[in-house]
């Protein structure tokens, strides 16, 4: 018999929401560049990257639940998503011509914003940091910024 687990603060929850969609846009990242399956690659996180240690570096462990659902959701949703951010882009530059961790980061972020409860200002701000850590010295996390507002107010207008 194991010994009994600590319950998980709040502080903890919230880590490991942020851990799952970064998680996620890697995982999407990922599915584009090696065309393997949601399954497959949901599979691959699970057992290889949640909580893993690289050389000393414990990643951090991702709120499962939370990262099926983005994954399964960007994916089912994609078509819906993509005309979403290509509305939020400048004209003539759609969502094809994007970095591919844009894109994935546009689709997770995407499918949050329209299939979960989550507030339309927590789903920015969590996808902005994502844009940080992926491009520490590019003006991505302005531009990530701007289209996902863009898309919040198109798809969660009542909460603003």
């Amino acid at each position: 018999m194991s010994a009994p687990t600590a319950p998980i603060s709040g502080n903890q929850k919230r880590r490991m929401r942020s851990a799952a969609r970064f998680y996620a846009v890697q995982a999407l990242f990922q599915m584009e560049q090696t065309a393997q399956t949601a399954d497959q690659v949901v599979s691959e996180f699970l057992n290889h990257r949640f909580g893993a240690d690289y050389e000393g570096i414990e990643m951090l462990d991702g709120d499962v639940s939370l990262f099926r659902t983005l994954i399964n959701d960007a994916v089912n949703w994609q078509a819906r998503i993509d005309q979403m951010t290509d509305r939020g882009l400048v004209a003539k530059w759609p969502i094809a011509r994007l970095d591919p961790t844009l894109r994935a980061l546009f689709r997770v972020a995407g499918a949050e914003l329209t299939q979960s409860d989550t507030p339309p200002r927590v789903v920015i701000n969590e996808y902005v940091e994502i844009a940080r850590a992926f491009f520490a010295e590019g003006r991505e996390a302005g531009f990530v910024n701007a289209v996902l507002d863009h898309m919040a107010r198109a798809a969660r207008p009542e909460a603003f």
